[in-house]
């Protein structure tokens, strides 16, 4: 593999520059990541007047759908790129403008400070980075109002990735969201190439 390829790749955790840039361009037009990412935001049923924060934001376009969905809520976007963070800005300024979205800049392992409580939770391919995915979905969960909703989807990426990646990543998140304490865990499929999973989880 090229330096440059190995460096573009790289760019998709934690996107910065000209090259966190493409990465983000490559994020927002990937027919798989925008079925993924439409598929997830639909598992959410949202209430017109939900809170929603989305960890891992990336260029924005799953937070254009969840805003979408509540025109009388908030939603709230945390990513530690401030390459994304802008990108995410400029495809949704006019809610940015009008207060109904929140785009920061942070770590969700170690989240800022006045986050606030949420109705639903959700994170698209950025559970696996996690060095403690136990601790931070625990945390997610405590910013859960009662009854609201964690969802973590993943679809494996890298060398030729296979279904039994998909599945051993859903009986994963499986088992660390019940360690976490949350209860009604259910595991979703969708078929793309590989397939995607999406488990979800209440407090």
């Amino acid at each position: 593999m090229s330096t440059l390829k190995q460096q573009l790749l790289g760019q998709f955790r934690r996107p910065e520059g000209v090259l966190g840039r493409i990465a983000g361009q490559i994020m927002a037009r990937r027919s798989s990541n925008l079925e993924r990412n439409r598929w997830t935001v639909d598992l959410l049923d949202l209430s017109p007047d939900a809170r929603v924060l989305e960890i891992g934001y990336g260029p924005g376009v799953a937070l254009g759908w969840v805003l979408e969905e509540i025109p009388d809520g908030e939603a709230v976007g945390l990513d530690f790129s401030e390459t994304m963070q802008a990108a995410a800005k400029r495809r949704n300024s006019k809610a940015v403008s009008e207060g109904r979205l929140k785009l920061l800049v942070g770590d969700v392992e170690h989240p800022p400070k006045g986050l606030g409580d949420f109705d639903a939770v959700f994170a698209t391919n950025v559970a696996f980075f996690w060095d403690d995915p136990v601790e931070t979905v625990r945390g997610l969960a405590g910013h859960l109002r009662p009854g609201g909703r964690l969802a973590l989807t993943i679809q494996p990426r890298g060398e030729n990735p296979t279904k039994q990646e998909t599945e051993a990543a859903a009986d994963r998140f499986t088992n660390v969201m019940i360690e976490a304490g949350l209860s009604n865990v259910e595991v979703r499929f969708l078929e793309l190439d590989p397939p995607a999973t999406c488990v979800t989880g209440r407090r």
